[in-house]
């Protein structure tokens, strides 16, 4: 059909928190599945209390960063203290292809909705389980955040300044990272069913799919017994001569420059001697060797060339000619890039409280769909559609539950 979503038709039941678990939903969404995530009033999930506020006004329905995370997602409120609760999650699940969670290991058996559980409602459902260190081993049950986990994987100890400590790096980028990794094992796990008709258990580790970044230093370490650490902006194998970030003109603007080739060499010499820079003519610099032996010097003499052009237009120029270069963009100039609006990465979004709030488009495209998002979700958004609709619930029941604060 045309204009068909990938996933229309797929109903995911979303029990992830925090950041990680509702981007696997987000992404999901894009593609059009139907997601909604369980949540609770009786204990509000922590990134609902995160400002920015809209319009500077606190509130659960009202943290900009919460709805940047979980646009695409539903909301309905099951407090899951209550054995009410956890039957009205199950009653949910039999409606539903895939359940996402990302608690501790146990914790789903101990709630009351293990695996054993859910195909109990459910035979052929998909359960997506992300715990940081996996669902067995020694460190299963290890506490663990994003940062914690770029600590663990071994990222954070290639990061920083060369000769210096590691720096841990300031966001919990891991999150996002594993939360699209997620919703991807999930589409195979969804095609698996589609070919066999049985759903499965999905064990991701957190950190082991992390790991896959490090994997160049990895490979250094088996094949050279090399241990890599911080090398500031360098190439971590020595590929690139010159590789790193250089000032430009203006306040805190900065330039790019990743030369991994003769052309590219040839190139940069060029575009910098036009403007009367030396440096591309020295012998201390003719080949890829003497480049990497003498980095700190070029690096020195290319920060002195690039600090009086605009970053824009030098990027401009240097692309011209074949050479690795690009801005160092700061957020307010991704908001504002003429590339990203063109392609709809960020949209504009008029939420149910009458604010207007720019959320991420869909990061998944797609020739046949058009894969958009809306609004960050309100608590509880959803409940009389999948209560009332979906689940079956009567009116009697339904208010008395709401009242029970069993729907909360």
């Amino acid at each position: 059909m045309a204009g068909a979503k990938p996933l229309d038709g797929v109903r995911v039941a979303n029990l992830g928190w925090v950041w990680a678990g509702p981007i696997v939903g987000q992404t999901l969404a894009f593609l059009g599945a139907e997601v909604y995530k369980i949540e609770s009033r009786a204990r509000l999930d922590t990134t609902r209390l995160l400002p920015p506020y809209a319009e500077g006004e606190p509130g659960p329905d009202r943290s900009l960063s919460n709805h940047a995370g979980w646009a695409g997602n539903g909301s309905v409120t099951i407090n899951l203290k209550e054995p009410e609760g956890v039957e009205l999650a199950l009653d949910l699940i039999r409606h539903c292809d895939v359940v996402v969670e990302n608690f501790a290991p146990g914790a789903m058996e101990r709630m009351g909705l293990g695996y054993e559980k859910l195909r109990a409602v459910r035979p052929d459902v998909i359960l997506f389980s992300m715990p940081a260190a996996g669902l067995s081993g020694p460190l299963r049950d290890i506490r663990a955040y994003g940062l914690s986990l770029a600590s663990i994987t071994g990222l954070d100890s290639l990061t920083g300044y060369e000769g210096g400590p590691p720096l841990a790096m300031e966001n919990a980028f891991t999150d996002p990272y594993n939360g699209i990794m997620g919703a991807f094992s999930i589409i195979v796990a969804l095609n698996h069913r589609r070919r066999t008709g049985r759903g499965q258990h999905i064990d991701y580790s957190q950190q082991e799919a992390v790991m896959q970044m490090v994997g160049p230093a990895f490979m250094d370490y088996v094949l050279n017994d090399r241990v890599s650490g911080p090398k500031g902006n360098k190439h971590p194998l020595g590929m690139g001569a010159p590789h790193g970030v250089f000032p430009c003109a203006g306040d805190d603007r900065w330039i790019a420059i990743a030369v991994t080739g003769d052309d590219e060499w040839r190139g940069l010499a060029e575009a910098a001697a036009a403007d009367g820079a030396a440096f591309g003519t020295s012998g201390d610099y003719a080949d890829h060797g003497s480049r990497l032996r003498n980095i700190d010097a070029l690096h020195g003499e290319i920060a002195a060339w690039t600090a009086g052009f605009d970053d824009r237009e030098l990027a401009g120029r240097l692309q011209a000619v074949g050479v690795p270069a690009t801005p160092v963009l700061h957020i307010g100039d991704l908001l504002d890039d003429p590339h990203y609006r063109a392609r709809g990465t960020w949209v504009e979004v008029t939420h149910p409280l009458g604010f207007t709030e720019t959320q991420y488009g869909a990061y998944v495209k797609t020739s046949r769909s058009d894969l958009g998002v809306g609004h960050g979700p309100m608590i509880g958004q959803d409940n009389e559609h999948v209560f009332r609709e979906i689940v079956g619930l009567d009116r009697d029941r339904y208010d008395r539950l709401v009242e029970d604060k069993v729907i909360y």
